[in-house]
């Protein structure tokens, strides 16, 4: 992987894939670079340079304790200046939140693709200090009771699955990842609805979900496409239960940058 530098020093790791207009890939909570591979993979098919991205937090990235939003923002501009300066942003979940709000600070997003944004327009918004009571599981050296914390209160899964997941083969690779449970919580607790500039972003936006999702996240693709007169809803049967499927992902992002272009 390389790696680049963000405004606080904080180190930034991401994989290039294929050659072409860059595209950069912003996964959602727990997520790795690696795990965005398959859409890269089908991203350079299309002839696009697809960039999967360690958040920082995350895998081969740095970290800083007391992180904020305004951080993960200046690692996407990082990222974006080490691919070219200019890019089009798929984020996935609160990747999809990032990538939003990065775009309506300033960063040079050619075009918008977010995937299932967990918006929630005021309606049962995540509690404000869970960030800070998963910071306080960290720093305690419980980062295993920060994972199920994360998954029952800010994705909200059931107990019973939280408590299968935990049992489960997987769990051991989520606990390195519980530091950046505290910057998902504070990103998606800060940003639960959309801000002016989020709502006015220059660039085109697209929304993405899956036909069969999540009840929160079909409300929450329908009220964002409300709130953005000028963005497409674009609905990806393919894509099941908050897992985009990366072929189609790949053709949606392909068919729009070319339009685009021909416009």
């Amino acid at each position: 992987m390389e790696t680049t530098t963000s405004a606080d020093g904080t180190r930034i790791a991401f994989q290039r894939t294929g050659d072409g207009p860059p595209v950069v890939i912003l996964g959602g909570a727990f997520s790795r670079a690696s795990d965005g591979q398959g859409l890269a993979d089908a991203l350079a098919i299309h002839g696009f340079g697809a960039v999967t991205v360690d958040r920082r937090g995350r895998g081969e990235s740095g970290d800083r304790r007391g992180s904020q939003p305004e951080d993960e923002v200046a690692d996407v501009a990082a990222v974006m200046d080490a691919v070219g300066g200019r890019a089009a942003v798929l984020g996935h979940s609160s990747g999809a939140v990032l990538a939003l709000y990065a775009a309506s600070l300033g960063v040079p997003v050619r075009a918008l693709f977010l995937s299932e944004p967990p918006f929630r327009f005021g309606h049962d918004d995540p509690d404000p200090a869970l960030a800070d009571r998963l910071q306080e599981l960290v720093d305690a050296g419980d980062p295993g009771e920060a994972v199920s914390l994360f998954q029952l209160e800010g994705v909200e899964l059931p107990r019973e699955m939280v408590e299968s997941i935990r049992r489960s083969e997987m769990f051991p690779a989520l606990v390195p990842l519980a530091p950046s449970t505290v910057y998902d919580a504070l990103l998606t607790a800060r940003l639960s609805t959309p801000t002016s500039a989020m709502r006015n972003v220059s660039a085109p936006v697209t929304i993405l979900r899956g036909e069969q999702t999540f009840p929160m996240l079909v409300t929450a693709a329908d009220q964002l496409a409300e709130a953005i007169p000028a963005a497409e809803l674009v609905i990806v049967p393919e894509s099941v239960m908050h897992r985009p499927d990366p072929a189609a992902t790949a053709r949606v992002i392909s068919e729009r940058i070319s339009a685009g272009d021909a416009g």
